[in-house]
């Protein structure tokens, strides 16, 4: 059955990404693997789990509304100190038009914040 090996990722300013990417996770960029490897590729710390992301190169902008987009679990800092820690590294706001209203959302579904990090591509932090 086949697993992530890897995720890759759009963007206009690969080092910009890379460094967002790492300080947002805790990840450190990969060495390149041989010369002239100059994939930028951030992965966890060794013995952590998680797939690799790499920073591929894109012209396009990122799309307001994405079909895919990364989810991220707040951690113990809690979900508003998460989200002004990801802000203080470069992340923005995104009005997004699709938050459930007040008293829609599940009793179980655990409160989130739609972000883009640098280059515009959309993620969550959840609680």
């Amino acid at each position: 059955m086949a697993v992530f090996a890897q995720i890759s990722l759009g963007v206009q300013d690969c080092d910009r990404a890379a460094a967002f990417w790492a300080a947002a996770l805790g990840w450190v960029r990969r060495a390149p693997r041989w010369p002239g490897d100059d994939w930028i590729v951030i992965e966890p710390p060794p013995g952590e789990p998680g797939a690799p992301i790499a920073m591929d190169e894109s012209g396009s902008p990122a799309p307001e509304f994405p079909r895919i987009h990364l989810d991220l679990r707040a951690g113990d800092t809690g979900l508003d100190a998460e989200v002004d820690r990801l802000l203080g590294l470069g992340a923005t706001r995104v009005d997004w038009p699709f938050y459930p209203a007040p008293g829609e959302r599940h009793p179980d579904e655990l409160p989130f914040v739609v972000l883009a990090d640098p280059e515009g591509n959309r993620f969550c932090v959840a609680a």
